[in-house]
């Protein structure tokens, strides 16, 4: 469920217009619902209910301080995978104690970063960097609280670029050599095991993958625990998915996905954290976009739109679907039209759907699309010098810029020019 639905003929984000705030902002623009965000991190929180647990937000996909702020106030954690991303966090006002460090490429400089300013735990991905951690800990005069993420190898059953627990992939350690590697933990200073962790993949539509690798890591805990480690906490990681398209087909609940991590590890005793990211932001932002042309090709329609891959990547990365809606909402019956959706960036990747069937759109026409919110600003750039496109957040009937859209002078002066030319 989101909040953009269409009240008297207009689509609106809870109960602000969208074509007002396009023609206070102007296109394109990304678009959250505050309602929207609100809604899915307490679906998660209320499915682990009775048990100990945190829902650490995945800001990977979305991270705008306004958001991580909303979140961080109604009680969420907060996954980060960089030093930037831990700054963001802590700038948003989440306390160290609820900020799990994630990623395979931890930086001396970033694990100082993190025990400086308060960390709850260190999801470590291989023996060099939880060496590397030892030593930075010991040289602070710390104690870096790890789990160690565990490859399961379970299939998933997502796209190839967006798995992360079959044992090709390049994130933690295969879950064979996970007892070696357990005692070798235990042996260095300046390091406290304290759980495991696994993360198989992104968007995940059925649960039985999720099944499987959660009761290797029940089995593995019971291991570790004879070996004579403390595991007191599971990190399962995140990963379920949304529906993109529109459908009467969705993707299992968070209720669904609770109920799973009860019967799996439920019986250890073990505190629970998950990590969902694109649940929480995906269906809560849209893009916003205007028609520029409807150019007529040798053998099909292209609706050139203001919108382009630098804002959203996802299509040209992933062959994604969004469901693309007009703004204005078609009367029954109203004439339809098959187009190649494009933006005008110079790459023929630059194309956002290939022969879509959809209402009629003319020139000058607002239209949105769906389920945007996850990985869309995050992942943007400023190709052909495209200037990063306005954030805005909705909260009952007012809105609010939550990035502005850069001048082309603010642009150009972040280059600088050397004294010798």
């Amino acid at each position: 469920m989101d909040h953009f639905v269409y009240q008297d003929g207009v689509l609106c984000a809870e109960d602000v217009s969208v074509a007002e705030i396009a023609a206070q902002v102007g296109t394109p623009f990304y678009l959250y619902s505050s309602a929207t965000l609100l809604r899915h991190y307490r679906l998660f929180d209320e499915a682990l209910a009775g048990m100990d647990h945190l829902v650490c937000f995945a800001m990977k996909s979305l991270s705008n301080q306004a958001i991580l702020q909303l979140l961080g106030e109604a009680g969420a954690g907060m996954d980060v995978v960089s030093g930037g991303e831990y700054a963001r966090a802590r700038a948003a006002g989440v306390p160290g104690e609820r900020i799990v460090f994630s990623g395979v490429g931890k930086t001396r400089v970033e694990m100082r970063q993190a025990l400086t300013g308060g960390i709850r735990q260190f999801n470590v991905e291989s023996e060099p960097e939880m060496e590397a951690l030892s030593a930075v800990a010991v040289e602070l005069g710390k104690i870096a609280p790890i789990t160690i993420r565990v490859n399961p190898d379970v299939d998933a059953k997502t796209h190839a670029k967006i798995a992360t627990g079959k044992s090709e992939n390049k994130f933690g350690i295969p879950i064979a050599r996970a007892r070696e590697v357990y005692a070798h933990a235990a042996r260095l200073p300046g390091i406290e095991v304290i759980g495991i962790d696994v993360h198989i993949g992104s968007q995940l539509t059925d649960l039985a993958p999720f099944e499987a690798a959660y009761l290797k890591v029940a089995e593995l805990t019971e291991q570790l625990r004879a070996d004579g480690h403390t595991i007191k906490r599971l990190d399962l990681g995140g990963g379920l998915g949304i529906p993109y398209v529109q459908s009467n087909e969705a993707p299992p609940s968070p209720l669904d996905y609770g109920a799973m991590i009860k019967r799996t590890v439920g019986h250890l005793g073990c505190e629970i954290e998950i990590e969902p990211g694109r649940l929480i932001s995906g269906n809560a932002g849209v893009l916003v976009s205007r028609a520029i042309y409807v150019k007529d090709g040798a053998d099909r329609q292209f609706l050139i739109l203001d919108a382009a891959m630098n804002d959203l990547i996802r299509p040209a990365m992933y062959d994604a679907h969004h469901d693309i809606v007009p703004v204005v909402q078609p009367e029954a019956g109203a004439e339809r039209a098959t187009y190649d959706i494009v933006g005008p960036v110079c790459e023929s990747g630059d194309t956002f759907a290939k022969g879509r069937a959809m209402a009629q759109v003319a020139p000058g026409d607002l239209v949105v699309f769906r389920s945007a919110g996850a990985y869309g600003a995050v992942m943007a750039s400023e190709y052909n010098s495209r200037p990063l496109i306005p954030e805005v957040l909705v909260h009952n009937d007012q809105f609010a810029v939550i990035r502005a859209r850069p001048t082309f002078d603010e642009m150009i002066a972040r280059d600088i020019i050397p004294a010798w030319l």
